[in-house]
């Protein structure tokens, strides 16, 4: 059996693993450029579509949810708050929770950043003719579920919410 030493260096653009994350490095550097003159991050995109598909979750659970840090998640779900994009709500099974709803304005910020994202995609994907696009998805949609990795987990900003479940 060969030990490594005897394997030939191939470079690290030979490993789809490498590619992966540099390209999603980038990928979410551009995308949050993009985003500059809406005054959000991928991070608030991710948080308010994931509302708008499970409207009413505590704070707790989109915290869980997304894998952000509860300390995260409080700081950005007051920031959206204040500028009137949700609002909390008492939960009406955790007593002591409240359930998160996206306002019109949020639900009208996030078009316009699906708008953005759309065309940051289109440009980025522009290589690529509309089957491959498709195939592109699908592989990466795979990888993600073997992976037991969500789409947006991408945004993780610190191990989940923590050890302590608190009521938010």
């Amino acid at each position: 059996m060969p030990s490594n030493s005897d394997r030939a260096h191939v470079g690290l653009d030979a490993h789809p693993t490498f590619l992966l994350a540099q390209l999603g490095v980038h990928t979410t550097e551009q995308f949050a450029a993009l985003l500059t003159p809406l005054g959000i991050q991928p991070r608030h995109v991710a948080v308010l579509s994931t509302l708008i598909d499970r409207e009413g979750l505590s704070q707790q659970q989109l915290c869980e949810s997304l894998r952000i840090h509860r300390n995260v998640m409080v700081g950005m779900v007051d920031d959206l708050e204040q500028r009137g994009l949700l609002t909390r709500r008492r939960h009406p099974v955790q007593r002591r929770a409240h359930a998160l709803h996206v306002l019109p304005a949020g639900e009208e910020l996030l078009r316009e950043a699906e708008a953005v994202l759309d065309r940051y995609e289109t440009d980025l994907l522009e290589p690529f003719d509309p089957d491959q696009r498709i195939l592109l998805l699908e592989f990466l949609q795979r990888l993600g579920v073997r992976s037991g990795v969500r789409a947006v987990r991408h945004i993780d900003v610190g191990g989940g919410c923590g050890a302590d479940p608190a009521p938010d």
